[in-house]
């Protein structure tokens, strides 16, 4: 195994701005209305800004050689009796139909259930992004509902889909 096939995915520090940075601008076409990563160094700082402290855990999945696969964001975690948090992610061009986000999305899920303790994940998703959607499907998340203009994504209040995965519910 060369350094182009093994996946390693970590915590995102500030000093990953200029990949995080290249590779958004690289897959902006890709990634369409889906996600809005941060495309200049004032976007990366304010963006990874709103990501430090305990309700958030960002992270990076990048190959062996350095080429980003994605970013992958615990956010909004609550403890308490509720030990829960949202999963946003988007992948990269350089990931897109290979199972790298697959498998960077399994290792995240690994972490929120195993270090992190947590009970339960939701990841929202437009209706129309077929590949998240099969993606959340496929690492062991249940569709739970629709939720009607949910989150204004590029200044569009834009429907989504609510997937969730437990801690005891099966993964692959």
């Amino acid at each position: 195994m060369d350094d182009a096939d093994t996946l390693i995915v970590r915590r995102l520090r500030a000093d990953d701005a200029h990949a995080v940075i290249t590779a958004a601008v690289a897959s902006r076409a890709s990634l369409g209305l889906w996600a809005r990563p941060p495309e200049d160094f004032d976007a990366f700082r304010q963006w990874f800004a709103a990501q430090d402290g305990p309700r958030a855990c960002p992270m990076i999945a990048t190959l062996g050689d350095g080429t980003v696969v994605g970013c992958i964001t615990i956010s909004e975690i609550v403890r308490g009796s509720f030990e829960s948090a949202y999963l946003g992610y988007w992948g990269h061009t350089p990931a897109l139909g290979r199972g790298l986000m697959t498998r960077a999305v399994s290792h995240v899920l690994a972490e929120a259930f195993g270090p992190m303790g947590l009970h339960r994940l939701e990841a929202n998703i437009q209706p129309e992004n077929l590949r998240s959607i099969a993606l959340v499907r496929r690492v062991g998340f249940v569709r739970e509902g629709y939720s009607a203009r949910y989150l204004r994504v590029d200044g569009v209040w834009r429907d989504h889909e609510r997937w969730a995965i437990l801690s005891d519910m099966p993964r692959r």
